[in-house]
């Protein structure tokens, strides 16, 4: 008689389902829970860029479950990958990237996810670099590993058919990455990885080579993915629509603000620990307030990142400043050593190249920029400053000139 679920397992099960897309498989992932064994988890990460956001922490969360439940995750930094890049959702050949810039950008990275995984209880994490088996993997060997899988396998990934549709080049190096991936599932011997479905491919791949090489394969699960803040695309630091868990409180409030309405329930369902029923019960109230409750859903953001205080304080400058449209007390201070300005240049050394000509330009011509509460809509015009005149550019930027001396 097959053994049953105890209750953490059940619990953790239903946790799962909230932010769950697809399991490969629900039988095996259950009869792992029932083992009783340590789960070695599999995060791997290419540091190519040290980027995480909520959407990414959804991953997080569901490793801190399970580690909350003993089980250990295996937090491998792809060193040796992110030499070749992984090409992922692109078009186009990643650049290859500079060991030190690696070897950096994987400090940020973890830096970032200990703001939700268990790091400092080496039973619950172990850190590993995947340079540890290539750096050293002779040629023979990988022949071997190529033996095992066919060129229609990998051929057949979305992402390579597109290019093919679009007669675009596809790299050898890029062909293998899946394979480096897959290899490095068994190699930690990983019994479950939790992605998104950008990475199903590749960790298919992890499953083949466990089975093909006599290990059992891994547990795939795979994460619900929202739209960004703009309600599109979903998350990406391109398109400047995500929340960063490197973000100040202030900016996730912010940021959390900017969500569409009729995304607030989704959000609240996979970024938030709101229990289930009450988000029911939340939704039917949304139409009536929209702004109640967005404010509801940003400060359950804060909650998992930042402390009580942090929150309150949040929600306090974000209705000071954009309900009561009061300047804030702590904006920052611009120092300039001459009192006479094109308008433009002054807003363009605050940004210090963060904005281009055209998008400043743009932002005089919609009536966004204002010095001391007086709007200017050209961009050339000519002012002069004194110290403690404030500038205000969009919704959300402002700041305060000091002139050297004056």
């Amino acid at each position: 008689m097959a053994r049953p679920l105890d209750n953490s397992g059940k619990k953790l099960l239903e946790s799962f389902a909230r932010t769950s897309e697809e399991i490969f498989s629900l039988n095996e992932f259950e009869e792992l829970l029932k083992s009783g064994k340590q789960i070695r988890i599999k995060y791997g990460v290419d540091v190519t860029s040290p980027f995480l956001h909520i959407g990414h922490a959804v991953n997080l969360w569901m490793m801190r479950e399970l580690q909350e439940l003993g089980h250990k995750v295996i937090f491998l930094i792809g060193d040796f990958t992110t030499q070749i890049g992984d090409p992922t959702g692109r078009g186009d050949t990643r650049p290859i990237i500079p060991r030190e810039e690696i070897e950096k950008n994987a400090e940020e990275f973890i830096r970032q996810a200990k703001m939700v995984l268990h790091f400092d209880d080496p039973n619950l994490l172990e850190i590993r670099k995947n340079s540890e088996w290539f750096s050293e993997y002779s040629l023979s060997d990988f022949l071997k590993l190529l033996a095992m899988v066919t060129h229609a396998r990998l051929i057949s990934r979305d992402m390579f058919q597109r290019r093919i549709e679009k007669q675009e080049d596809i790299y050898m190096h890029e062909m293998i990455y899946p394979i480096l991936q897959g290899y490095d599932s068994y190699v930690l011997g990983s019994d479950l990885t939790i992605i998104g479905s950008d990475q199903l491919f590749n960790e298919m791949l992890g499953r083949f080579y466990q089975q093909k090489l006599g290990q059992k394969s891994q547990v795939i699960i795979t994460t619900k993915i929202t739209p960004g803040i703009d309600g599109k695309a979903k998350q990406s630091k391109s398109l400047d629509n995500y929340i960063g868990l490197g973000h100040s409180s202030r900016d996730k409030f912010g940021r959390s603000m900017k969500i569409p309405d009729e995304l607030i329930v989704d959000y609240l369902k996979i970024y938030t620990t709101v229990p289930m029923g009450e988000i029911s019960r939340i939704e039917k109230k949304i139409s009536s307030d929209p702004m109640k409750w967005k404010k509801f859903l940003a400060r359950e953001i804060l909650k998992r990142y930042h402390n009580e205080v942090d929150v309150k304080n949040e929600q306090e400058w974000f209705e000071n400043t954009f309900s009561k449209k009061i300047t804030p007390d702590d904006i920052p201070v611009l120092e300039v050593g001459e009192s006479q300005w094109v308008a433009i240049d002054l807003v363009k050394k605050y940004f210090n190249k963060s904005k281009s000509n055209s998008e400043l330009r743009r932002l005089f011509e919609q009536g966004a920029v204002s010095f001391n509460d007086r709007k200017i809509s050209a961009f050339d015009e000519k002012i002069n400053v004194v110290s403690e005149d404030v500038i205000k550019v969009g919704k959300r930027t402002w700041f305060k000139v000091r002139v050297e001396g004056k």
